[in-house]
């Protein structure tokens, strides 16, 4: 095999011991990579049942099929998985920047990670020398400071760090991993996880070589897929990022405002693209080996939140910006550079600040639980506070909103639960599902939740391609071939924003034999995609999950849009239940959203039919 390494490395965090483990071509071929490994391995590591922040939760880091190729926009992703802390089913996250092509470096496919320390530690990987370092000292700082200390302490301004802040030592439920300053393992809350090891940063050194099958062949691939990285299909990234978006979604009635409570924000002008990339952008760079320079980094340069900086994107943008009535830019950058010192996740943080604000304004949050804090809508510096009490659950107000927003509302009560915006427990994303009914379905049967990163479905709603105020039942099967293929694509591990450069499932598969030397047809990596997306509902099934899960929040079915294009709008009960048949059908489930056992056959799964049998007609 080439490009694999071949190994995993196995880190027991309460004895200090190590050992590596090897997989053969059959294993890379029948799982890919990324999402596939991540997906097979925590199935097979996680004890049933177990609480998220128990020491037998494995942590797994994962590589992708292409990682360290120098292959255009997939040279150094990689994703992390356990079970989630916000939703207890599969909790998955993936980051950029230079931290996984060191993983590849280094020697490792995948780093399974068990136990808790007895005190706080960081793990340094130097090739095959693998030991635990005491992070006392370290325990208490932020991401960045943590990254300095560690780098300051090994004597290397060059070794990869990939930690947590505040918000994961203090089991923060949305806590996420920082690598790189601006980059996240973000979303399902595994910076908790790692917390809840005593372990603040896996880091690495790495000086081992990356080999590729068919040296010529890759390079005229490397070549045409880094002009197509760099033409029409990119250009929004490279241009304003994905900050675009922000005119975009508003004027398509599809922008979460004040907590869902409207899908179009009044002051959107306030808060676009444009306007930041005009007055608070500084500098525009790529990850390892990416030709697109995606990331916008925005500065403030004056005023009370001067200093603040950070790699600006649309989903945080929406996040602390509409959906909490906030039109200050500079609240919104400060917002976003706290959440990556504590290592809280930015999109989730959002949605959860906006219920604090509704709570507040509703009176079930008095100013005694927030320590003083006028919590309403539009107050950005009051937001930027909030954000602190979490990481380090401050206050009452702290403390529940510490938790996630299903948890929190479960405290709370009071009917906050009608409008606690999240699915399976993983907060919204940026698209109002009420206007866009394809997205709508995807969300619901997301496997980790409330995400449109699973399945990218809400293109078809915004580019016109069916009636996005209408449901039925096709709408299942644009849902099911998106999942697989994003689940490919996260396997692989692929930058998404390039995913309109390649040509279908026949090109990824000529792309993987190039660089592995796997024979592989379109056709096998049509079905690894399958069956990657089958073992995750296999894994969930087990931890819970039923189709009462696959589920929308009350206020996008019972509370229609206020204004604009999709004024009156909601995406009901009978909406989801027509298309969830529709989407269970495409698949191959029962009516009940569970696979049959002739799936399971025809996918190779049958060694996991005992999940299920019980729950077969």
């Amino acid at each position: 095999m080439h490009t694999y390494t071949g190994r995993i490395l196995y880190v027991d965090l309460a004895t200090g011991s190590h050992r590596t483990a090897s997989f053969d071509e059959s294993f890379a071929k029948e799982w890919i990579g990324g999402t596939g490994f991540g997906v097979k391995l925590l199935m097979d590591h996680l004890p049933q049942g177990i609480d998220a922040f128990d020491p037998a939760n494995p942590l797994i880091y994962v590589t992708g099929a292409t990682t360290g190729a120098m292959l255009p926009c997939t040279t150094s992703k990689f994703g992390v998985f356990a079970k989630s802390p916000g939703t207890g089913l599969l909790g998955e996250a993936y980051s950029t920047g230079t931290w996984g092509a060191e993983m590849r470096l280094a020697g490792y496919d995948a780093i399974i990670i068990t136990g808790k320390a007895a005190k706080p530690v960081y793990l340094w990987i130097d090739n095959d020398t693998v030991t635990l370092r005491n992070a006392g000292h370290i325990w208490g700082t932020t991401t960045w400071e943590a990254e300095h200390l560690i780098k300051d302490e090994l004597g290397d301004q060059n070794v990869r760090v990939s930690g947590i802040g505040q918000a994961g030592e203090n089991l923060n439920r949305l806590a996420c991993i920082i690598n790189d300053h601006f980059r996240a393992a973000g979303r399902t809350g595994l910076g908790a996880v790692m917390g809840s090891k005593n372990l603040k940063a896996v880091v690495l050194r790495g000086s081992k070589g990356v080999t590729v099958a068919e040296p010529e062949a890759f390079m005229e691939l490397a070549k045409d897929l880094h002009e197509r990285a760099r033409g029409p299909a990119t250009a929004k990234y490279r241009g304003l990022g994905t900050v675009a978006n922000m005119l975009t979604l508003n004027a398509q009635g599809a922008m979460p405002t004040r907590n869902y409570d409207d899908a179009m924000f009044e002051d959107i002008e306030q808060v676009s693209g444009e306007l930041i990339n005009e007055k608070y952008v500084v500098k525009i760079q790529a990850c390892s080996g990416c030709p697109c320079r995606c990331d916008h980094i925005a500065r403030v340069r004056e005023g009370s939140f001067k200093g603040a900086i950070a790699r600006i994107e649309y989903e945080p943008t929406m996040a602390f910006g509409p959906y909490c009535g906030v039109s200050d830019p500079e609240a919104i950058i400060k917002s976003y550079e706290s959440c990556n010192l504590y290592g809280i996740d930015a999109i989730g943080a959002g949605i959860v600040v906006g219920f604090a604000m509704e709570c507040f304004e509703k009176g079930f949050l008095t100013l005694e639980d927030t320590g003083g804090l006028e919590l309403a809508f539009g107050n950005g510096a009051a937001m930027v506070e909030l954000l602190r009490k979490m990481a380090l659950r401050e206050d009452r107000v702290g403390d529940i909103m510490a938790e996630g927003v299903k948890k929190a509302a479960e405290i709370i009560g009071q009917g906050s639960d009608h409008f606690a915006m999240h699915i399976k427990g993983l907060e919204m994303t940026g698209y109002d599902i009420r206007t866009l009914k394809t997205a709508a379905l995807g969300y619901a049967v997301s496997r980790r939740g409330g995400d449109h990163q699973r399945h990218g479905s809400y293109g078809h709603d915004l580019g016109g391609k069916v009636d996005r105020f209408t449901a039925d039942a096709a709408k299942g099967q644009l849902v099911k071939d998106d999942e697989d293929f994003y689940a490919l694509v996260d396997s692989l591990i692929l930058c998404k924003f390039t995913r309109n450069i390649w040509q279908g499932y026949d090109e990824l598969a000529k792309v993987y034999s190039i660089v592995t030397g796997i024979p592989m047809t379109g056709e096998e990596m049509h079905l690894a995609a399958e069956r990657i997306s089958n073992l995750s509902r296999l894994l969930n099934i087990r931890e819970g999950l039923t189709r009462a899960d696959d589920n929308l929040p009350p206020r996008v079915m019972k509370d229609p849009v206020r204004s604009g294009v999709g004024k009156g709008q909601v995406t009901s009960q009978e909406d989801l239940d027509i298309m969830l048949d529709g989407y269970y059908s495409s698949r191959g489930w029962t009516v009940a959203g569970v696979p049959t056992m002739e799936k399971l056959e025809q996918l190779g799964l049958l060694g996991y039919a005992a999940i299920i049998e019980d729950q077969l007609p």
